[in-house]
């Protein structure tokens, strides 16, 4: 029984993902924690009722995902509430979750973990994103080189994230059901209680293209006119969650 207190490493993997197993053995190898794979969920491989139980097409949650989910965003949001499970039933003080397409400097993962393990109790959900937090963003903690940032509009992408058991009871409890993929949810602080903040520099980066490409991604191939009117939606979804960001901040004092 793991002792209260502890966090361990989630490395999600997908098994038909061959290409990427190199890669994961890489990561465990690099982390600084405890790290053990986890078989994804294949959202190809899932029955349609298994399906039709979690997700709601109707929408949940404001503003409304302006786009279908496809089946391997449903079997990467059922992946985290997975290990969201794990980090519940293993009593940890929290789980480093870690998909198997990063590759880990273990020197500037180990510090920007420590800083993030210090605040995870307050700060409950910290990503250790692949780009760059975009333009001001509150500090939360800063030690030497690392701070942890909380910017104005969550940032999409879950590579690496450590996430408090206190949050992840949180998230398994409005997860039963939903309505956008796993990133999306998570942006969203008035939907989830916490905003999501980032370890930088965060010792994270992303190795998708060098590991076979996207396990998620459907876009190929699509016509010209589509891929324009998906742009569109995909720009007017994103001025409205800016929207309720500043809105959030501002009941919240300020607060992301």
């Amino acid at each position: 029984m793991t002792e209260p207190g502890e966090i361990e490493a989630f490395i999600i993997h997908l098994e038909r993902a061959q290409a990427r197993r190199p890669q994961v053995e890489r990561i465990r190898a690099a982390c600084p924690v405890p790290a053990q794979v986890v078989d994804a969920v294949d959202g190809r491989a899932l029955p349609a009722g298994e399906i039709e139980a979690v997700l709601c097409r109707e929408g949940l949650h404001a503003p409304r995902y302006p786009f279908p989910i496809t089946a391997g965003e449903i079997g990467c949001f059922l992946s985290h509430r997975k290990v969201w499970r794990m980090i519940v039933d293993r009593r940890l003080k929290a789980g480093l979750v870690i998909e198997d397409d990063v590759e880990i400097d273990r020197a500037a993962f180990e510090r920007a973990l420590a800083l993030a393990a210090e605040v995870i109790d307050s700060a409950g959900y910290i990503q250790f994103q692949v780009r760059p937090v975009p333009g001001q963003a509150e500090i939360v903690a800063s030690r030497g080189p690392v701070s942890i940032l909380r910017p104005k509009v969550g940032m999409l992408r879950t590579s690496a994230q450590l996430v408090s058991q206190a949050q992840a009871r949180r998230l398994l409890r409005i997860t039963e059901r939903f309505d956008r993929p796993v990133d999306g949810l998570l942006q969203m602080g008035w939907v989830t209680g916490v905003a999501p903040s980032c370890a930088s520099p965060s010792g994270v980066s992303d190795r998708t293209r060098e590991t076979g490409g996207s396990t998620i991604s459907t876009s190929a191939g699509t016509p010209l006119p589509q891929r324009l009117a998906r742009e569109i939606r995909r720009l007017v979804y994103r001025h409205r969650i800016r929207a309720f960001s500043a809105r959030h901040r501002a009941q919240n004092g300020g607060e992301t």
